[in-house]
């Protein structure tokens, strides 16, 4: 395996044909997720202070770590580069490719062999997660474009290029706590507007964080709260 030095972590990446390397769109998200958690930190810290403490407000003055899930977690990169981060967290991780899921753990990651939310259990009234991270594959894909083997399941999105991110969707608000943020790797390919549309009826409120220009597409990062009227 080859090594590569980001921020304060040290990650290890597998083979390019079985395991998707870290890219601009890994970068662009792993730098907006750290930017949330010093957010994070800090507004619960300012409602401990004034006495409006959630639940998860309640759980950092205890002394609790701020809990991450990241979805498709590839080699681990993101998840490793946040572990690796000042602030106090615990991180989880899902990733469907078997040989993506054993270099994470290389990386030191904890991860579960899975199709997106499958063996993490829905929260229920707790909700635990305060920061669930994704970078679908977003590329519009038929039949015949798909790539041979596991790499296929970082690129392929589907006809629209949204099948993944729609079936993430459907089923997040689950696993969400009640201050917990999304934050989703998105490409002005997939349909900005159209993402935003569906995160908005599900109830979220959503912004666009940071943008990047690359080749003929542009990233961007959404942050999506789910409004408390919808809880």
């Amino acid at each position: 395996m080859v090594e590569i030095q980001y921020k304060n972590a040290k990650v290890k990446l597998g083979l390019e044909e079985l395991v998707y390397e870290p890219a601009e769109d890994s970068f662009l998200l792993a730098d907006a997720a750290l930017k949330e958690l010093e957010n994070l930190g800090k507004a619960r810290r300012e409602k401990a202070k004034n006495g409006k403490t959630s639940e998860i407000g309640k759980a950092e003055k205890a002394g609790q770590e701020m809990r991450i899930l990241e979805i498709g977690t590839g080699s681990g990169f993101i998840s490793a580069v946040l572990q690796a981060s000042p602030f106090p967290v615990r991180v989880l991780a899902t990733e469907i490719n078997p040989h993506a899921a054993l270099c994470a753990k290389e990386n030191g990651v904890e991860v579960l062999r899975a199709d997106l939310f499958g063996g993490v259990k829905p929260a229920g009234k707790k909700r635990h997660f305060d920061l669930i991270l994704f970078n679908p594959p977003y590329l519009p894909t038929s039949k015949e474009e798909k790539v041979p083997g596991w790499l296929n399941c970082a690129f392929d999105g589907g006809l629209s290029g949204r099948e993944t991110l729609n079936r993430f969707l459907d089923k997040v608000g689950a696993y969400l706590s009640l201050d917990g943020e999304v934050l989703l790797l998105i490409s002005s390919i997939t349909g900005e507007a159209e993402v935003k549309e569906k995160m908005e009826k599900l109830g979220f409120e959503v912004e666009s964080l940071s943008r990047k220009k690359v080749s003929f597409e542009e990233l961007i990062v959404l942050r999506g709260r789910i409004l408390e009227s919808v809880l």
